[in-house]
C-alpha cells in the first residue's frame, strides 16, 4: 500500500487527526509563501505618429527625413518603457536598424527613436507586437510606415535650359521614329501595343515629325520618307466610316481595330487629330519638289474625304463623336464644349467638300453659351468649361496647330482660358489638398495618363496622387516659368527613376513609390510640338497660314 496511508492507519485516531492537521499546515505555510499571480493591464494604442504626423494604425507618412525619425505611440494607460521587449517593436525593410527608447514626459506614451542614416526615397514599416511587455497587455498588433525624402542631389550633368528643352524634344521625338510601326509610320498607341496604331496620336506625331526636321534630329529627306509612308498608308489600306477614321487601326492591314464593343467605326474626335497633323504636313511641303508635292495632293484628298456633316446625325445642329456600321449611332456622343474637341469644329467649318454651318457651332459646341464659366479658382478667372478646368490636355490637343495667342471668339479669348487653365492645374498641385507626396511648385500637372493599375483622366476633380510630365511640359507656351521648374525636376531629380529611351516615362506617383514603365502616344506628341510652339511657333505658323482655315475660323467667329 506505501507508507503514508500505513502510517495513518496504525495510529490512534487522534494521532492521525494530528498529523493530518501537521501536513494540511505544511502545505498551507507553501502555498502562503508564493506570490499572486500579476494580472497585467490591458492596454492598446490611442495614437500613433511619425514625426509629428498623426497617422492611423497601417498609414504612411511622406518625405520623411532620412537622418531624423521620431515615432510616438500613446496608448490607453500607463506603460513601463523598462520592460520593453525588443522583439515586439522593430523596424523592417533594413538589417541593423537600432532603436533608442527617448523620454516621455507622458507616461502613457512611448517615444522611439531611429539611430541610424535611412536611404532616400524608401518604404520603412514600424511594428509594435500585441503581448505582454511594457508593463501591460498590448491587445492589438499596430504598424506605420512612412517613405524618407528624396535624394535631390542632381542625377545628371548640369545643362542649359535650352539645351535641356532640345534634349527632352529630341528624345521623347524618338518614340515617333524608332518605335513607329514599321509598315505604316504611325505611332504605336503606347509603348507594347504591337500592331495597333493611334490615329489622333499618329496626327500628334507627325507634327513631331516636322520638329524633328526644323532642329535637326532628322533630314528633310528622312523626314519626307517616313511621311510619305504613312500618307500613303491612310490612302490607299486604312479604313475609312465616311472619310473618318477609326481610334484605332492595324498598323499592317489597315483594318480597324476596336476600341470598345461599339466604338468599331468612325472616331471623329481622333480623326480631326490627325487631319490636323496632315494639314500641317501639306504646309511645310507645299512648295516642295514634285514627289513632296504629290503628297500634299493625296493629304488634300483625305482631307475633302471627311464628311463632316455626316456627323450631325439626320442634320442635327451639333457633332457626333461616334459612328459605327454595326451599331450606327448607339454610342450617342455629341461633341460639346468645354473639351478637347474645339479643333473638330474648327476643322468641320473649314472643310472645302463637306462644311458645317456657324449654328452647328453655337448650339453644337458653345451650346448657346452654356460652356461659360467665369468663376475664379486660386484667384484665376476661368472662361470655359469644368470648374478648375478638367485635366490638361483640354489647353493641348487642340492647340497644337490651333495658334491659341489672339484667337477669341464671342465665348472667350482663348489665351486667357488656356493660361488660366494651366494656371489653377499648378496653384492646385501647389497646394495639394490631399497631401501627396511630391506636389510643389517644381513637381505639377494632372492630366490623362496611365496611373497604378489603371488609366485616367486626372484633373483636381480627379486627383489620384499621379504626375504626368507632358502635363506640364505640353504648358510651355502658358506657364513657361513653372514648367521649366518642373522640367528641371523631372530630369536632374527624378531623372534615375523616371528618365528613359524617349524621354520622359508617361507618369508617375510617390505616394505610391510608382513610376511607369510605359510611354502613350497621345502623351508623347505634345511634349515636342508644345515646346517647339513655345520656342519658334513652328506648327502654329504652318497651320495658321491655312487660308481653309482662315475660312473657317472666319465662319465661326473667330478673331485670329
Amino acid at each position: 500500500m506505501g507508507f503514508f496511508p500505513q502510517f495513518i492507519i496504525y495510529y490512534p485516531m487522534k494521532t492521525k487527526f494530528v498529523y493530518f492537521i501537521s501536513v494540511l499546515s505544511v502545505f498551507s505555510l507553501l502555498y502562503a509563501c508564493k506570490e499572486p499571480p500579476v494580472t497585467l493591464s490591458n492596454a492598446y494604442i490611442e495614437s500613433l505618429s511619425v514625426n509629428g504626423k498623426n497617422l492611423a494604425s497601417d498609414g504612411t507618412a511622406m518625405n520623411v527625413p532620412v537622418d531624423s525619425v521620431i515615432i510616438r505611440a500613446v496608448f490607453s494607460t500607463e506603460i513601463d518603457n523598462s520592460k520593453i521587449n525588443p522583439d515586439k517593436i522593430y523596424v523592417s525593410n533594413d538589417v541593423g536598424i537600432e532603436i533608442e527608447i527617448l523620454t516621455s514626459e507622458n507616461p502613457k506614451e512611448l517615444k522611439l527613436k531611429i539611430k541610424n542614416k535611412l536611404n532616400y526615397y524608401t518604404k520603412y514599416t514600424v511594428f509594435i507586437n500585441s503581448g505582454e511587455h511594457l508593463g501591460v497587455n498590448v491587445i492589438d498588433n499596430s504598424k506605420v510606415h512612412f517613405i524618407t525624402q528624396l535624394d535631390i542631389t542632381p542625377k545628371f550633368p548640369a545643362i542649359s535650359d535650352d539645351n535641356l528643352l532640345t534634349l527632352v524634344q529630341q528624345k521623347t521625338f524618338e518614340y515617333f521614329r524608332e518605335y513607329a510601326h514599321p509598315v505604316s509610320g504611325l505611332a504605336r498607341e503606347r509603348t507594347g501595343s504591337g500592331e495597333t496604331v493611334t490615329t489622333g496620336g499618329s496626327g500628334f506625331g507627325l507634327m513631331a515629325l516636322l520638329v524633328g526636321i526644323e532642329r535637326g534630329f532628322i533630314t528633310r529627306e528622312q523626314g519626307f520618307q517616313r511621311l510619305n509612308t504613312t500618307v500613303n498608308f491612310l490612302s490607299e489600306k486604312a479604313e475609312r466610316f465616311h472619310g473618318a477614321f477609326p481610334h484605332w487601326l492595324n498598323g499592317t492591314s489597315g483594318k480597324t481595330i476596336a476600341f470598345s464593343t461599339k466604338d468599331n467605326g468612325a472616331d471623329l474626335i481622333e480623326t480631326s487629330f490627325l487631319i490636323a497633323g496632315l494639314l500641317t504636313v501639306q504646309s511645310y511641303f507645299a512648295s516642295g519638289n514634285s514627289a513632296e508635292k504629290l503628297m500634299c495632293a493625296k493629304i488634300q484628298q483625305l482631307w475633302e474625304g471627311v464628311e463632316w456633316t455626316w456627323f450631325q446625325k439626320n442634320n442635327e445642329p451639333r457633332l457626333y463623336w461616334h459612328w459605327s456600321p454595326n451599331y450606327g449611332w448607339d454610342m450617342n456622343m455629341p461633341i460639346t464644349g468645354w473639351n478637347e474637341g474645339l479643333i473638330t469644329y474648327v476643322l468641320a467649318a473649314s472643310s472645302p467638300t463637306f462644311s458645317i454651318t456657324k449654328n452647328v457651332y453655337t448650339e453644337g459646341w458653345a451650346r448657346n453659351g452654356a460652356m461659360k464659366n467665369g468663376n475664379k479658382f486660386y484667384d484665376i478667372t476661368l472662361p470655359l468649361g469644368e470648374n478648375r478646368g478638367g485635366p490638361l490636355f483640354f489647353a493641348h490637343y487642340s492647340f497644337l496647330g490651333l495658334d491659341p495667342r489672339k484667337l477669341a471668339d464671342e465665348y472667350a479669348n482663348y489665351w486667357q482660358q488656356n493660361t488660366a487653365h494651366a494656371k489653377i492645374n499648378y496653384a492646385y498641385c501647389v497646394s495639394n489638398p490631399f497631401g501627396y507626396f511630391g506636389y510643389s511648385s517644381s513637381c505639377w500637372g494632372l492630366t490623362a495618363s496611365d496611373i497604378p493599375n489603371g488609366y485616367t483622366a486626372s484633373s483636381p476633380t480627379n486627383d489620384r496622387g499621379t504626375i504626368a510630365p507632358t502635363a506640364a511640359l505640353a504648358s510651355f507656351p502658358y506657364t513657361p516659368e513653372e514648367s521649366i521648374r518642373a522640367m528641371r525636376f523631372y530630369y536632374y531629380v527624378l531623372g534615375d527613376k523616371l528618365w528613359g529611351e524617349y524621354g520622359f516615362r508617361d507618369a508617375f506617383n510617390l505616394s505610391s513609390q510608382w513610376f511607369a514603365n510605359s510611354y502613350l502616344a497621345i502623351d508623347q506628341g505634345p511634349i515636342v510640338v508644345m515646346i517647339e510652339n513655345y520656342r519658334s511657333g513652328l506648327l502654329w505658323n504652318q497651320f495658321m497660314q491655312r487660308d481653309d482655315i482662315q475660312k473657317g475660323l472666319t465662319k465661326l467667329g473667330f478673331t485670329y
